[in-house]
Order: structure tokens, then C-alpha cells, then sequence
């Protein structure tokens, strides 16, 4: 797609933190070492930053809806999950809270996602997470290829969603509306 970085999941990133920074490239090579040890191919590559998901899925060549939002949400206990919708929708709370049997779920702080997932907001994915938290897939994003955070600002990750669904062990639903 272009000179930015790359990777298959059974080598190093080429340049995963040129620009970007330590932080940014330990999250992007956690990102491909999850992804290696559950033999999940992803393509990492490097965009411009965007200012939306709209311009990001243009500089990507793709539609919004194969834009993945990757969401960590608070359960009431105090835990977490992931909450992965397409890009064109909204997580529906009341659709999640049915799928997960809880009655309260929310979106934490910045700071409090970054502890839990160990990614900064703009890089969230499940694949790499400092803790493996449950995942909750979109029913839509099945049997696409899709694009979601890769660890760092101004990179995107491309994978097979079915193939993300049975890494994960996820729970596939109808969450966003």
C-alpha cells in the first residue's frame, strides 16, 4: 500500500517507531507478537493522521464501516471488554448491556483505558492488550477485512475480521445501531 510500516506476523515491524516514539513502538510490536502467538495475520501499515474516521478510511481506500472502532468499556465491577463496531455505526448500550447481562456498562477516562488495555485512545485494539479482556464483535464486521488500531498514532492494522473473532474466542452480536 505504501513505503510505511509493515509487517507479517512471524517477523519485526519494519520501522514501527520512526516518528512515533518508544511507547508507541512497544505497543505496535506487542500488537504483532499477540497477533503471531495466536496465528493471526495482520498488516500494519502507516497513514497520514486524520482528523476523523471518515478522512482516515479515505487515506486507508476504504469505506467507514470497514473502519473498525476498537472501544474499551467498564463493566460495573470494575472490569473491562472490548467492544469492536464499524465505523459508520454506534455502540448501542442497551444492545451490549443484553449481550454481556450487566446492567451498567460505561467508557472510561483516557487514562484509566490506557491502564487497562495499555494502548493510548486512537491506537485501542484488542490484539496486544496488556490484559486480555473479553471481546465483542459487531455482527456486520463478519466475513470482512477490516482495519483497526495498531498500537501507535498514524498506523492501522488490516485483518480478516472471522480470523480476529476465533483468535479472541469472541462473542459475535447485533451491539451498535
Amino acid at each position: 500500500m505504501s513505503d510505511a510500516p509493515s509487517s507479517d506476523p512471524a517477523g519485526p515491524p519494519v520501522d514501527d517507531s520512526a516518528d512515533e516514539g518508544e511507547v508507541q513502538g512497544r505497543g505496535t510490536a506487542r500488537l504483532l507478537a499477540d497477533a503471531s502467538a495466536r496465528g493471526l495475520a495482520v498488516e500494519v501499515v502507516g497513514r497520514p493522521a486524520a482528523d476523523s474516521l471518515e478522512a482516515a478510511a479515505a487515506l486507508l481506500g476504504v469505506e467507514a464501516s470497514s473502519v473498525v472502532k476498537s472501544l474499551v468499556v467498564k463493566r460495573h465491577d470494575g472490569s473491562f471488554l472490548f467492544a469492536l463496531v464499524p465505523g459508520d455505526r454506534q455502540i448501542s448500550w442497551k444492545k451490549l448491556r443484553a449481550v454481556v447481562g450487566v446492567n451498567k456498562l460505561s467508557l472510561p477516562s483516557a487514562d484509566v483505558a490506557l491502564e487497562a488495555t495499555g494502548y493510548e485512545r486512537g491506537t485501542i485494539t484488542p490484539v496486544g492488550s496488556t490484559t486480555a479482556w473479553p471481546v465483542v464483535v459487531d455482527e456486520r464486521i463478519v466475513g470482512r477485512r477490516v482495519a483497526m488500531g495498531a498500537g501507535g498514532h498514524g498506523l492501522s492494522a488490516f485483518v480478516e475480521a472471522d480470523d480476529l473473532v476465533a483468535a479472541y474466542d469472541a462473542t459475535v452480536a447485533d451491539i451498535s445501531d
